[in-house]
């Protein structure tokens, strides 16, 4: 394949797990890292051999050189940044939410289109082997007719209210945090292996702590559970810990799941349930290679990931052989492996979410905010 050089902005959590993934492909090489604290770029920069740092994005963007950008940044300055990058004719993937807003996500949309550069949203939680298997089942009819949708998304690093992280503040996270950041990847996963929409919704949210300790020096993501009373600034909060959504989809399937940061022991998982009139399935984000198969008349199963067993349109999605785990930083891999390769050839149907599927989880999450205010069921656009 042709070489791409690549850009990342941003440096925190997810943005060290991008440059670590994209080194993994060997022909996408990380040319260029924006990042308005300069020291931390450089440091970061050093360690991968980059060749190029910047604390101003836009002087990335004018080089000729970079083929495409990854947006690791907090949620406020993803649609400045996309939009900068496509009209710089930059093919882009987008950290979730892909903006703070429906109207910016539309505007994304629209400009992808007219540019013609491709585009991601990343929802990379769909790239798990079990998850595709999953989705296969369904669509081999194995499942049937699909009733129950139900699942969690449960985490518990803003349990205390010293934890701290720059989702807590709507300036940067925007209006919502919990649903946007866990709630988005729960729906879009949800509709993307059931193969139905959700068509309405009934939400509750709930803020546990209504101030956090802010620690006065930077804090990465998952970090901070270390410092002293005499570090913290007393904050208030207006995003929620925790939402719990009913919905329906498609014409008769029902469901619910909720969302938490606040679920003391969950690391980050990621439940799916999903049932129907043959059989059912569940999958645990951390216990990602296993995937549990209900059956009504004979004994329920829990297989575990092997290529060789997997549906086949699932066996890509999987690289190393039975025995051997892969889990969330293989996601990202597979996500930019089918990325790049969309590049080279222009033609090709694109394998993973794009722009409008951020728009689509940024609809729902409207809709649940617009439920939670009115107290009552509300249709997804």
């Amino acid at each position: 394949m042709h070489r791409f050089k690549a850009a990342v902005f941003g440096t925190g959590f997810v943005g060290r797990v991008h440059l670590e993934g994209i080194r993994r492909l060997g022909y996408v090489q990380v040319y260029a890292i924006g990042e308005s604290e300069v020291e931390k770029a450089a440091r970061l920069g050093a360690e991968f051999h980059v060749e190029k740092i910047d604390s101003d994005y836009r002087r990335i963007l004018e080089d000729p050189a970079v083929d495409a950008v990854h947006i690791c940044t907090p949620n406020f300055m993803h649609f400045r940044m996309a939009k900068d990058a496509l009209e710089a004719g930059k093919h882009v993937i987008c950290e979730k939410p892909l903006a703070t807003s429906v109207e910016e996500a539309r505007t994304l949309v629209a400009l992808a289109g007219e540019t013609q550069r491709r585009n991601c949203t990343f929802h990379n939680l769909r790239f798990y082997p079990m998850v595709q298997h999953m989705r296969r089942m369904r669509e081999d009819g194995d499942l049937g007719e699909i009733l129950v949708v139900q699942g969690t998304y449960s985490q518990d690093w803003l349990l205390y209210d010293t934890d701290w992280n720059w989702r807590l503040d709507s300036k940067t996270s925007g209006p919502s945090r919990c649903l946007a950041d866990l709630g988005s990847h729960w729906c879009d996963m949800a509709e993307h292996v059931a193969g139905l929409r959700i068509t309405s919704v009934c939400a509750d949210l709930q803020t546990y702590h209504k101030t956090h300790k802010r620690p006065k020096g930077p804090v990465e993501t998952f970090a901070g559970k270390m410092l002293k009373p005499e570090d913290y600034i007393e904050t208030p909060v207006d995003t929620e810990d925790f939402g719990a959504v009913t919905f329906r989809m498609g014409d008769r399937a029902r469901g619910a799941f909720t969302a938490s940061q606040v679920s003391a022991g969950r690391k980050n998982r990621l439940n799916l349930e999903i049932y129907g009139t043959k059989a059912g399935v569940a999958w645990d984000q951390e216990r990602p290679d296993e995937l549990w198969i209900g059956n009504r008349n004979t004994n329920n199963q829990i297989i575990i990931k092997d290529p060789s067993l997997l549906k086949p349109l699932a066996r890509s999605y999987a690289d190393l052989p039975g025995g051997h785990s892969e889990g969330y930083d293989d996601t990202f891999k597979q996500v930019f492996r089918r990325f790049y390769r969309s590049i080279e050839e222009p033609g090709s149907e694109p394998e993973y979410p794009q722009f409008a599927d951020g728009l689509r989880t940024l609809t729902i999450l409207q809709a649940e905010m617009d439920s939670h205010r009115k107290h009552a069921w509300v249709d997804v656009a």
